[in-house]
């Protein structure tokens, strides 16, 4: 799966120094879109909704989202509700069926693999994954160059 490319913002919280992103490239800020933060729809289902209440504030604070992104936000807590959902039908009723043919894996096994992989893209997007939230903690602070042995001095 290709990486998906991140936000500026993004790249420059974990970047070397001021305007640079971790490789010392200067980062284009791109559009300059009002960064207000999305208002979630009424329809949400009460997980999704629940994972909203919970991811917004942060990606606020960052700077990370605008009301452009709420149908890709929307798309991410849905996808967590969807695995939620299955992974309980799962630990309710196991891993395997009896059908005709005999023991089959349950079909919420598979429901929940591919919302898994659907919210892993979409949380990608935003910063949510574990390998971006270290290196949002290595951006923070100083430059980091103090570290690296081939950063120049100038």
């Amino acid at each position: 799966m290709a990486k998906a490319a991140a936000p500026a913002a993004l790249k420059l919280i974990t970047g070397r120094s001021p305007g640079r992103d971790s490789g010392g490239r200067k980062v284009e800020p791109g559009p300059a879109f009002k960064r207000v933060p999305p208002k979630p729809p009424t329809w949400l289902s009460r997980e999704a909704a629940a994972e909203w209440k919970r991811v917004l504030p942060e990606l606020s604070r960052l700077d990370l989202v605008k009301e452009q992104d709420r149908a890709a936000l929307v798309a991410y807590c849905e996808a967590w509700a969807t695995f939620v959902s299955a992974t309980r039908v799962v630990q309710e009723e196991g891993l395997v069926i009896e059908a005709r043919q005999g023991k089959l894996a349950h079909p919420c096994v598979a429901i929940a693999r591919n919302a898994a992989r659907e919210m892993r893209s979409w949380a990608a997007h935003f910063g949510l994954t574990p390998s971006t939230e270290q290196a949002l903690a290595r951006g923070e602070g100083g430059d980091g160059d103090e570290a690296n042995p081939f950063a120049g001095s100038g």
